[in-house]
Formats: C-alpha cells, structure tokens, sequence
C-alpha cells in the first residue's frame, strides 16, 4: 500500500470516527433514554410489588388481630376498624357478618350483607355468597317475594351457588306444603353435576323424608 492509500485510509477513518460522534452526541440522548426507561420501569414495578405485597401483608395482619377475640360480637366490632378497599373489603365485610350472626345478631349481618349482594364492581363469587349468606338468614333479611328473586338469581346456569341455591329452593317449596314440587325440585337437583357428597346426602334425605324416591332423580 502507497504512502498516499494509508493516508486516505487514515482520513477516512478517523472521518468516520467524526460522524460517529457527532452521531452520539445529536442522538445518544436517546439510547440513554431507553436505558433509563427500561432500568426505571423495572425498578418501579418492582416497587408496586413490594408495596402491594406489603399492603397486603399488613392487612392480613390488622384482619387476624381483629379476629383475635374470642367473642363474636367484638370481632365485628374490631373488623368495622379494619381499612380495606376491593376483594379485600369484601372479605372483610363477609367476616364481619358472621360476626354478628355469632353474636345472635342476624338483623346487623344481613345490613352488612346487602350492599355487598348489590355489588356488581366486585367478583360474583363475593356478591353471590353475600346474598346467599342473606337467604340463610332467613326473615331477617328480606321477605318471601325478595327471597324468591334473590334464589331466582342464584340459581342461574354457571352462577358459583348453582346447587346451593336449588336446594334452598325444594326447601321452601316443602315448608310451603308443595311436597311434590319439593320432591320434583329435589330429584332434579340430583341431575345436577358438581354436588358434593353432603349435598347429595342432604338431598336425599329430603327426598326422604318428603315420601319420594330418590333413585328416581339418578335416573
């Protein structure tokens, strides 16, 4: 190579090595972005994580020292303390029912049960349990008419008290005098998949007791 070829090498390049840095210092800005982007994304979600985990874990902690208390009635009273938003106060809100029922109180679970049955921003499963929880209480809660429509609305296809709210239902009918409905009821009930062994046992004997068969229900 001639004297003049490394000489034009050297100018390209070290031309070369110009535009690059001048490239970096017009756009580098921008790599360092992302970086800080990506680093600081992940830092962050992993602070929202931490955050929740301990929001969580304090929760749990306010919601088992609440529970702490041997009488039913001051359980309820320690969990109306207990601050909770979403799933969370759902949960709260069931626990605290109960602990009115405990305390032979059914007028103060169902208020504390209503607004959660109500509830459509929170999941079914929370919502639905509330308003059976409800039916279990019986008048306490609400009349026959209202009760009807709140099993109406539990018994329906994929609702999670399906059978639960069946069974209240052939319940009814036979404390009404309907014995055949109630047996008829119950002997579909039985057609039902997903019972559990006591339900199915529960069933059964009903079927029983009210003078029909129930291995006419299982076909």
């Amino acid at each position: 190579m001639s004297q003049a070829d490394s000489f034009i090498d050297e100018v390209n390049e070290a031309v070369r090595r110009d535009k690059l840095f001048l490239m970096l210092k017009k756009y580098g800005w921008i790599a360092i972005l992302i970086v800080v982007l990506i680093v600081g994304g992940a830092a962050w979600n992993e602070y929202r994580k931490a955050s929740a985990r301990a929001e969580a874990e304090a929760l749990g902690d306010n919601v088992l020292a609440a529970m702490d208390s041997e009488a039913p009635a001051a359980r309820a009273s320690a969990l109306e303390t207990v601050a909770a938003d979403g799933d969370a106060e759902a949960v709260v809100a069931l626990l605290q029912a109960a602990g009115e029922l405990g305390a032979e109180n059914p007028k103060a679970a169902a208020d504390l049960l209503r607004p959660l049955a109500t509830d459509t921003s929170v999941p079914q499963v929370y919502s639905d349990l509330a308003a059976f929880k409800m039916v279990l209480l019986g008048e306490a809660a609400f009349g026959a008419q209202e009760r009807e429509q709140v099993l109406n609305r539990l018994a329906q296809p994929g609702a999670p008290y399906r059978n639960l709210a069946l069974e209240q239902r052939a319940l009814d009918l036979a404390a009404a005098g309907q014995t055949e409905d109630a047996v008829a009821a119950a002997q579909s009930l039985l057609e039902e998949p997903g019972l559990t062994q006591d339900l199915l046992q529960r069933i059964a004997q009903l079927i029983v007791a009210l003078g029909g068969d129930p291995d006419t229900g299982n076909g």
